[in-house]
């Protein structure tokens, strides 16, 4: 493998890996960097809880931790995915990869640019395409979910979680008060609203509504006021969502996917 064909994802979350996912099986080696406190709330599907585990596997992919290039090719040799904790990008001073892709998702740009590969793709918001990045690949649920953008950004943060049998903004919890968080109820645990289903120090954090919990921040982690923190699904048949990629990641990751074909083609 050499860096001609590699692929350096930014962020492991959940939507970045179906991105993740896509571009290994489809025969691209891919290093992921990550931070060293990942935060994200469906972290049973998310290859960034490497970070804590040190290894991770979701469906068919193996994420495992390194500390540096050379361990990360060995990882790649072995057909696993290197997560290396590297926020702002300094393994780029050693490798020019391929492609980079922004799968933080943080709604706005932490300093990703056309600089820093022969070919930039970004999800979501926060990116304009022909000038910070090659390609955005739209995040937003609906018609236009998963359409390359080629000039310009995708369409802003309304701040309004997908629908699910009509609950929307209820689904999401976030913090009642800032401190270091405790997991009374995890991922795939059936809850009730009103149910304690964490505690902030002496503040507990309950249920919003009957359900399944879908996505939990990972335990012991120092959460800030109002930070989300959880979501819940009611709908109590879909447990096995909770621990398999998402129909919304497998869309944006195949669009990820055209982007880089399409830079090669074009290249």
């Amino acid at each position: 493998m050499t860096a001609d064909s590699l692929i350096v994802v930014r962020g492991g979350g959940d939507i970045a890996t179906g991105t993740i996912q896509k571009l290994r099986r489809s025969g691209f080696p891919v290093l992921v960097l990550e931070m060293d406190h990942p935060s994200a709330i469906r972290r049973f599907v998310a290859l960034s809880e490497a970070v804590y585990e040190g290894i991770w596997t979701v469906e068919d992919v193996t994420a495992v931790i390194v500390y540096n290039l050379t361990e990360a090719y060995t990882q790649i040799a072995l057909g696993k995915v290197p997560v290396l904790v590297d926020p702002i990008c300094t393994i780029l001073q050693q490798v020019k990869p391929l492609a980079l892709v922004d799968a933080i998702l943080a709604k706005r740009n932490l300093g990703t640019n056309k600089g820093m590969a022969g070919i930039t793709v970004a999800l979501g918001p926060g990116f304009c395409a022909g000038k910070d990045v090659d390609m955005v690949v739209e995040t937003m649920r609906g018609h236009n979910l998963g359409r390359l953008i080629c000039s310009g950004e995708a369409m802003p943060d309304t701040g309004i979680p997908g629908m699910i049998e009509g609950k929307g903004r209820e689904r999401v919890i976030h913090a009642p008060a800032a401190g270091n968080i405790h997991i009374v109820k995890d991922i795939g645990d059936s809850v009730k609203k009103g149910q304690t289903i964490a505690m902030i120090g002496n503040v507990p954090v309950t249920a919003s509504l009957n359900g399944i919990i879908r996505g939990m921040i990972h335990n012991d982690y120092h959460v800030y006021n109002s930070m989300k923190i959880a979501d819940i699904d009611p709908r109590e048949s879909e447990k096995d969502n909770c621990f398999t990629i998402s129909d919304k990641s497998r869309c944006i990751g195949g669009s990820v996917l055209e982007a880089v074909m399409m830079g090669l083609a074009h290249g």
